[in-house]
């Protein structure tokens, strides 16, 4: 029996070290966290409990092309060589843009997702903005901070207040949650919670802050207001490293508390709370989740909410994503800039526009499903429908978009691969071993990328450079306490950060007033948008669940649960039971959807799991919108809107 470390590649904030054992016949007979992890602490969340499971379920096993309709093994070479040639006919016909390059974090590792996009940076191919997940809140938080990265959760220990707003970490990050709750439990920190719907993360708050969806902005002036006029705001700070706060305290003046009430649902007394909170308990970490802004308003309600500590003279004391802190070259390990080569860059929000639009002749997919994740499915559909489409998927999986690909590609999952895994929030890493060989006849990325580049002639030498050897170079001042060298003999080490008082913007200070936004044509400083919903109308939302990374592992766990939560005065005021099946439907398509009726959401919202498929296997993005937001260009998932017609009692 011997233990072998690694990381999970997963797109999630704790981005653990876990620890597989693994027998003499190369099995994995169990797992547990390491518990030597600063953030892991020996925990396991439900994803990674089944890892080993997962690893044999549903497996794509060899290459296989479609003809007539259906799958046919095929060999690697074939395989290969026919995508060879379909792309060098695409290119000689229509040029590289009409090739898009499709993928995104279904595995997050440099070299199993950023290395291999030197092939088509090296073509010049159509790529995304990378935008569906967390973009617009970057891009607001970067408006008045030059730059979006803030706390490191790992701090969390040290804190006397914790806000998750708009963060069900409870789900979302368990171990980031866990190191809160342990604070809270040593009576070293309180915390509160601010969402709509009463999560699991809000149960266990000091605090639950309930709004109305899409009031953000509105409840922040209305705090920022009651902090300055109760003289909490830091005067010196304020002074020395910011700008346009007049502005902003003038602003704030328009959102008395009695306003604040009507637009956001959220009481005087909660909100003098919620004020006194923040103003009694220093230092705290404001936690900011990236479901907040997903909706049409949510690059400013990213902002709104980023702009809070810095009033309370705590450089940048709010958490979203820190990614961006690290001193690591990723368009180097990417071949972006190695080339001179332009990508056609489109909003990946609105990819089924383009692809219904017929812009691409030859689309690849890696490291993504975007059959299920992209919003307006029935336009996506649509297009991959189209004669003149040809769709590569590269997968580990059986996934929706593997079964309407053209060729399908076996890929290795993390456990059956070497990687390096750059986390989204703390700063600790170190390398991921392979596990167990390859249960499948797979092939890594990297080799894929390198079996198609050599059939088409490349002969830039960077894209046959060994990965890690570029990875190494790519991260030369990554580290704090080593380097590459000490990352693969197996010490963790921490990544060097930029520091927290550093402010690229114009002004070089934190910038309340944005000249960034003004110059973009976006307003200065974050805007309460008019919260409309026409009476019979819904909002639906949808949300993560603890059993699921997207639509990973309904391998193991069966389907996402096809269910629509609905508050119990909207379920009587509408006849419907728990139980029966409801209909959901706007403008771009409809779904049929369980009833469970909740006391956690409140009127006027219902409430799915994140990307499940309805009772009839129609992906729940078909309600969604591809229109990008205005900053940013992130998606509007939680903006959208639906009526509900009751069908009655399913059959049994």
């Amino acid at each position: 029996m011997k233990k072998v470390r690694t990381v999970c590649a997963r797109d999630c904030y704790d981005t653990c070290s876990l620890v597989f054992h693994v027998d003499e016949y190369q099995k994995i007979t169990s797992v547990h966290g390491d518990t030597h992890h600063p953030l892991t602490r020996g925990m396991v969340c439900p994803r990674s409990a089944r890892d080993r499971d997962r690893l044999l379920s549903n497996r794509i096993d060899s290459p296989y092309i479609k003809e007539a309709g259906s799958f046919k093994k095929v060999s690697w070479n074939r395989s290969l060589d026919l995508i060879s040639g379909k792309l060098a006919h695409t290119i000689a016909k229509q040029g590289p843009h009409g090739i898009l390059f499709l993928n995104y974090a279904g595995n997050t590792g440099l070299l199993a997702n950023a290395f291999p996009a030197r092939l088509w940076n090296a073509l010049g191919a159509a790529q995304t903005d990378g935008a569906l997940c967390s973009q617009s809140g970057h891009a607001g938080i970067s408006m008045h901070y030059g730059d979006s990265y803030g706390a490191n959760p790992l701090e969390i220990p040290s804190m006397k207040l914790l806000v998750f707003w708009g963060f069900n970490a409870a789900v979302s990050a368990p171990h980031i949650w866990h190191l809160a709750l342990t604070a809270q439990k040593k009576g070293r920190a309180m915390i509160v919670v601010v969402d709509p719907i009463r999560t699991d993360t809000a149960k266990k708050a000091d605090l639950w802050v309930r709004t109305k969806p899409e009031t953000d902005v509105a409840l922040v002036y209305g705090l920022l207001d009651r902090l300055v006029t109760s003289g909490n705001a830091d005067a010196s700070f304020i002074e020395k490293w910011t700008t346009g706060f007049d502005r902003l305290k003038a602003e704030a003046q328009k959102w008395p508390p009695e306003t604040i009430h009507h637009i956001t649902g959220v009481s005087p007394d909660t909100l003098q709370l919620l004020t006194s909170l923040y103003a009694g308990n220093k230092p705290s970490m404001t936690l900011i989740g990236y479901g907040l802004q997903h909706c049409k308003n949510g690059a400013d309600q990213a902002r709104a909410v980023a702009m809070i500590p810095s009033v309370l003279g705590i450089h940048r004391g709010f958490y979203y994503g820190n990614g961006s802190a690290y001193l690591l070259d990723r368009a180097r390990i990417k071949g972006k800039s190695l080339t001179d080569k332009k990508s056609k860059i489109i909003k990946q929000v609105a990819v089924a526009d383009h692809i219904q639009r017929g812009d691409f002749s030859v689309v690849y997919v890696s490291c993504m499903n975007p059959a299920m994740t992209l919003p307006n499915q029935n336009l996506f559909q649509e297009g991959l429908a189209r004669e003149d489409l040809f769709l590569i998927v590269h997968e580990t999986h059986w996934t929706e978009t593997a079964k309407v690909a053209d060729i399908v590609l076996p890929a290795p999952t993390f456990l059956e691969k070497e990687d390096i895994v750059i986390p989204d929030s703390h700063n600790c890493v170190q390398y991921s071993h392979q596990v167990v060989p390859p249960v499948t006849d797979s092939r890594h990325e990297i080799r894929v990328m390198a079996g198609i580049a050599r059939r088409l002639g490349l002969e830039e030498p960077w894209l046959y450079e060994d990965a890690l050897m570029a990875v190494m170079s790519a991260m030369s001042k990554a580290f704090e306490n080593g380097g590459m060298q000490d990352l693969v003999s197996g010490k963790r080490l921490r990544l060097a950060c930029k520091p927290k008082n550093h402010y690229p913007t114009p002004s070089g200070k934190i910038e309340f007033y944005a000249a960034t936004a003004l110059a973009g044509g976006h307003s200065p400083m974050p805007m309460q948008k008019e919260w409309v919903t026409k009476t019979e109308q819904f909002i639906f939302m949808a949300s993560s669940v603890s059993k699921y990374t997207h639509t990973q592992f309904q391998e193991v766990y069966e389907k996402i649960p096809a269910v629509v939560h609905i508050n119990p005065k909207d379920a009587a005021r509408l006849g419907i039971d728990h139980g029966e099946d409801i209909l959901l439907r706007n403008h771009l398509g409809s779904l049929r959807l369980r009833a469970v009726i909740s006391e956690a959401l409140p009127q006027g919202v219902v409430w799915s799991p994140k990307e499940a498929a309805d009772l009839d296997g129609i992906a729940q993005n078909s309600l969604t919108s591809s229109r990008p937001q205005a900053m940013g260009n992130g998606p509007r998932f939680n903006t959208t809107r639906v009526t509900l017609e009751k069908l009655g009692k399913a059959s049994v």
